[in-house]
């Protein structure tokens, strides 16, 4: 700023001199005119008279149109948070879809394999592993659980330790009776088996077959005499001892864990003695479809 700019200009009055009575003129000075110079140490709006608000220095005037700015600036930061937030879930969904994608089609290829399978297993022709000689075309044979097949019969080998009449009831509840061997190959099969299934030398089986209704007449459990062409009789067996029991030995029990020669491993004994038994039905027959797993 000049210098010219810090001086203003002010009204000055100015009195004359009042003459004495005696017609002189006083003695003091008369005034000037003279030019004053006042420096403006003021904003022209403190000026009397002036109309204007003053405006502090130390801080700034909050216009409409800075709050519209200010708004419109936080509504643009929002939006590109919740686009954010958008694109990352339909990233996340995108992943999904092709997750699923994958799995369907590991299904499809599933089911088209197991397809093939079944249309393969369709074509293959009944078979029957057990009897070897079947009668009727069609049927096979099987045994309910917990029963060994041979043939077209099923054998059971109990675990209880019972007395002969108390093991024919047992194999009674469970459908069948006590064995009657009818041939070498049964006998051998139950031989063998036996040699599995004993815990010690003495840990026999009982069999259907007893003399106790007449001594020396041996009977099946279904009434029909023994066959002396076909026995089994260990040593000198069947010796009918009364050592133990004065009733003597009228019923059989079978078994040899180190093998029988010749399958001679019959044992007459006295019926109340408890052993475990073997008991044997007839397998059942029935229409029997192949399954493929």
């Amino acid at each position: 700023m000049s210098e010219a700019d810090g001086i203003v200009y002010s009204d000055v009055k100015f009195t004359r001199p009042k003459r004495n009575t005696s017609g002189t003129a006083s003695s003091e000075a008369e005034p000037t005119y003279s030019e004053v110079r006042i420096l403006k140490t003021q904003s022209s709006t403190e000026l009397p008279g002036s109309q204007q608000h003053p405006v502090s220095n130390g801080g700034s005037k909050v216009t409409p149109e800075r709050v519209v700015i200010v708004v419109l600036s936080a509504l643009l930061v929002a939006a590109v948070i919740a686009l954010g937030f958008t694109s990352l879930d339909n990233m996340h969904t995108k992943q999904s879809f092709q997750t699923l994608r994958d799995e369907l089609e590991a299904v499809k290829r599933n089911l088209t394999e197991r397809h093939r399978e079944v249309k393969s297993c369709n074509t293959v022709q009944q078979t029957c592993p057990q009897p070897p000689v079947v009668k009727g075309n069609d049927s096979c044979t099987k045994c309910e659980y917990g029963w060994e097949q041979h043939g077209r019969q099923c054998y059971y080998f109990s675990t209880n330790y019972l007395t002969w009449s108390e093991s024919r009831d047992e194999c009674r509840q469970k459908g069948g009776d006590l064995v009657q061997i009818d041939s070498r190959e049964e006998q051998t099969f139950l031989e063998l088996k036996l040699r599995e299934k004993m815990k010690f030398s003495e840990d026999k089986f009982w069999i259907g077959l007893t003399d106790s209704e007449k001594e020396g007449t041996w009977l099946w459990v279904d009434r029909s005499p023994l066959n002396k062409r076909l026995t089994f009789w260990s040593g000198k067996e069947p010796d009918n001892r009364a050592m133990y029991n004065p009733d003597g030995e009228d019923c059989v029990r079978m078994g040899k864990k180190a093998g029988a020669p010749d399958l001679k491993c019959w044992f007459d004994q006295s019926c109340k003695y408890t052993y475990r038994s073997i008991c044997e039905k007839p397998a059942e027959t029935g229409h029997f479809t192949l399954q493929c797993v």
